[in-house]
């Protein structure tokens, strides 16, 4: 049985590496509030979904990969212990958020604003999903500091979720925009072929 591929295209090898590089911006704004750092991130993260759709989850895995292999491109660094830190489930949220709201993309494609919300707020919460659920797991098992599940929600996502969702919006907000360009208009009518 043949499996379907996703071809990359010389669009997608410029673009995918873009996102990358924005979410590594985006890393660098950043405000400290507490275990879990405020940063840009989450935007350009769901802007890499909902407009490449499913291949905005490459750019998010080429962005982890980098981290992972020492490059300094997290909020609190990179390496291959970085891992072991709090934060290392929200990278992992990345790669599947990013690769959700493009699946979404991808069989309901829209212009609608109401839409792209939505789909930017279930990106958000399948980053908060992972990240809430990695802190929970990794402060009991690797630091032998059990944290109650409801506490490890209050650190890992509702302190954030106001200044998220700002962030959700101002993506759902600036993908609206980005699909009057001819760029991403065509990617639009291609989702809506397939």
């Amino acid at each position: 049985m043949k499996t379907k591929r996703l071809p990359l295209t010389t669009l997608d090898l410029t673009l995918i590496p873009l996102f990358t590089v924005l979410t590594i911006l985006g890393a660098t704004i950043r405000i400290p509030l507490g275990t879990v750092p405020v940063s840009l991130q989450s935007v350009f993260v769901l802007l890499s979904g909902l407009l490449l759709g499913k291949k905005g989850a490459l750019s998010q895995g080429l962005y982890v990969l980098l981290g992972l292999l020492g490059l300094p491109v997290f909020t609190g660094g990179g390496g291959l212990l970085y891992i072991f830190t709090p934060t290392f489930g929200y990278l992992l949220g990345f790669i599947m958020a990013s690769y959700l709201v493009g699946s979404f993309m991808e069989k309901r494609p829209t212009k609608s604003l109401p839409f792209l919300l939505l789909y930017a707020f279930l990106g958000l919460l399948t980053i908060y999903g992972f990240g809430v659920t990695y802190l929970y797991v990794l402060m009991g098992v690797y630091f032998a500091t059990p944290l109650p599940f409801i506490k490890a929600l209050q650190v890992g996502a509702l302190i954030f979720l106001p200044m998220d969702l700002v962030w959700v919006s101002l993506g759902a907000v600036l993908t609206k925009r980005l699909q009057t360009l001819p760029l991403f208009s065509r990617r639009l009518h291609t989702f809506e072929k397939v």
